[in-house]
């Protein structure tokens, strides 16, 4: 898991060089041809990756993005109208039934579908009329790190070339070395009161939400540590009852509208006497965790993700365990 995640600088400089002109590409058709919608298939981490698809669609694009249910075609046999659609599958194996079932049901009902897909000679990758490959290369440790990074990369991509963002462009280019920069970060500050914990909250908002879920699900992969995810806003409508004093937080705040509102929640946790780390920029306050400054807000969860990979690690090991063997899972997991 470790070396896996040191990898993803390097895995993100080179699909950044192999996709750009298929992104072109893609662009270009979807401007002249838009999708009446977008809607995202995914499972575990690629879920979690889709996401931060939907935050980053609607906002730089302006259309509505929704996740399928992958057992309404698989289990449920349901014919859905995706007619006029974008279907954007994500996988690290392409292999999963289920996924297949859905993007074949999509592709079946007039669906333009796009595979993100680690492994390009899969069955999602020939199923799709456009394939995004990760370039990942092998990904060993169970819990998915750089395949994640790389999914997410290529989200980024083909967004900003569909919606000819030219900050988002430019932001591009400077991905690998920040992604360089944020694994050299000091995130140890948590480590020894999650070695003991046994519950946790996770929280983002927007484009962070989705790597809040995944920073949730890392620690229950890796470490067998309880942990949840929240919106910074849904957190307000009842979950705030969980919190008491010394209650463990983490909370990832990229430096966009959601920041003011995030800020809030944070001081409302700390006024609880919930114990509380923000990764987030321009602080250096104790409980703050360090990220790479001026990062453009849609990169800025990259970023985020891959320092919290080296802290995810390093908790599971205080813990007494091994990261690379996460009890009763496999790397493939073949949904029906």
């Amino acid at each position: 898991m470790a070396q896996e995640t040191r990898e993803a600088p390097q895995v993100v400089a080179r699909q950044l060089d192999a996709n750009r002109e298929t992104c072109m590409a893609l662009g270009e058709r979807l401007r002249a041809d838009p999708p009446s919608f977008v809607v995202t298939c995914a499972r575990g981490s690629s879920d979690h990756a889709a996401t931060f698809a939907k935050y980053l669609i609607e906002s730089h694009v302006g259309l509505m993005t929704a996740s399928a249910a992958p057992s309404v075609s698989s289990v449920y046999k349901t014919r859905q109208k995706l007619d006029q659609a974008l279907f954007i599958a994500i996988s690290q194996s392409g292999k999963s039934p289920d996924l297949l079932a859905q993007a074949r049901a999509a592709r079946e009902s007039g669906a333009r579908v796009v595979a993100l897909v680690n492994d390009a000679s899969s069955p999602l990758a020939e199923l799709s009329h456009v394939c995004l490959p990760l370039h990942a290369g092998p990904e060993q440790s169970v819990a998915a790190t750089k395949s994640f990074i790389a999914s997410v990369s290529a989200l980024v991509q083909l967004i900003a070339h569909w919606s000819e963002n030219e900050d988002l462009l430019e932001a591009l280019t400077r991905l690998p070395d920040q992604l360089t920069a944020s694994a050299g970060l000091d995130w140890r500050a948590p480590i020894e009161a999650l070695a003991s914990a046994n519950n946790l909250l996770v929280v983002g908002r927007g484009l962070g939400f989705g790597i809040a879920q995944e920073a949730a699900l890392k620690f229950k992969e890796t470490s067998e540590l309880h942990a949840e995810a929240f919106s910074a806003a849904e957190l307000m409508h009842g979950p705030l009852a969980l919190v008491g004093s010394g209650f463990p937080v983490l909370v990832f705040s990229q430096q966009d509208a959601t920041r003011s509102g995030v800020q809030a929640l944070v001081k409302r946790l700390e006024e609880i006497g919930a114990q509380v780390w923000v990764a987030e920029e321009g602080t250096s306050e104790p409980e703050r965790l360090p990220i790479v400054h001026e990062a453009y807000p849609a990169c800025a969860p990259l970023l985020m993700i891959q320092s919290f990979y080296g802290l995810a690690n390093r908790v599971a090991l205080a813990r007494g365990l091994d990261p690379d063997q996460p009890r009763h899972l496999r790397k493939v997991t073949e949904t029906q």
